[in-house]
């Protein structure tokens, strides 16, 4: 194929941001809509369904070569990153949890260096840096409880995002898109169920509100969501792809202005354009980096 214009690029970003932009919106609906105290309920009925969907419809059998990796991608994206995602929710204020959480950029760029031995463009490290202290001025309250077991599992998560994201372009698996998301959040949604059945209480009846709420999880913040994310891995560079996930708290705080009346002013609001303006930075830095090359065989 020929070489590819930035103006695609920039195109490619924009559908890739609706991903973080609607688990933005994950708390409130969580919170507003969903029966409380049942986490990894709520995580199982978000992406097994969604798996199930993808799978079917995709009618698309994986080679027996390419399980082992797949699980892989599937613990790591899914599986393993939800759990530990709910037990930092629940342990630690939601700020707290989402600065920890804003360090997965910084991680791609290691892990790129590391194993890739792709030298970072500094203005992107930069950016990143910028990211995480802007995260901390818009969320962190002067009293944040820092729990010690909530932060590991917010670090051990992001770090598992982090690996799950690089390593999703690494492999480039050769597998239609729908199946690719479809079967790693199916065999994601298999491994949390054991832990929803052993640690959350049962769900109560449930209300035409509450359905909707995990139907909108599921079609939404799961099927479609995950969808444009990994096609968004499978074209951008991975440290791209990572820094949108900023998008998704800054999403959530403008539903919470919105939709909740909470307040964005002073060095909070600071922070809220310091966020953005990272994750346009990086965008920047990544495409005037990034080699042309024709997108990566998921169809």
């Amino acid at each position: 194929m020929g070489n590819r214009t930035s103006h695609p690029v920039w195109i490619d970003v924009l559908i890739t941001a609706l991903a973080p932009a609607i688990w933005g919106s994950t708390y409130i609906v969580t919170t507003e809509l969903l029966p409380p105290d049942r986490p990894f309920t709520a995580a199982v009925l978000r992406t097994l369904p969604a798996g199930i969907l993808l799978v079917l419809f995709s009618r698309h059998l994986l080679r027996k070569s390419e399980w082992g990796r797949l699980t892989v991608l599937a613990a790591l994206n899914i599986g393993f990153f939800q759990a530990l995602l709910f037990v930092a929710a629940y342990r630690l204020p939601g700020g707290l949890a989402a600065v920890v959480g804003a360090i997965q950029p910084l991680l791609v760029i290691g892990l790129a260096w590391s194993i890739d031995k792709r030298q970072p463009a500094w203005f992107a490290v930069v950016a990143c840096v910028t990211g995480v202290a802007g995260m901390a001025a818009l969320l962190l309250s002067p009293g944040a409880r820092w729990d010690a077991l909530g932060i590991a599992a917010a670090l051990v998560g992001a770090i598992c995002m982090a690996t799950g994201t690089y390593l999703s372009q690494r492999w480039r698996p050769d597998v239609p898109l729908l199946a690719f998301t479809g079967w790693q959040l199916l065999v994601g949604g298999l491994l949390l169920l054991p832990v929803a059945w052993i640690i959350d209480p049962p769900l109560p009846s449930l209300g035409a509100t509450q359905v909707l709420g995990y139907l909108y999880l599921s079609l939404f913040g799961a099927l479609l969501a995950y969808v444009l994310w990994f096609r968004g891995i499978a074209r951008l560079s991975p440290v791209a792809v990572s820094s949108l996930g900023l998008l998704s708290p800054l999403t959530a705080v403008v539903f919470g202005w919105a939709l909740l009346g909470q307040r964005l002013t002073g060095v909070a609001l600071l922070g809220f354009v310091a966020v953005l303006g990272s994750i346009l930075a990086v965008q920047w830095a990544s495409s005037a980096r990034r080699p042309a090359v024709s997108p990566a065989p998921v169809r």
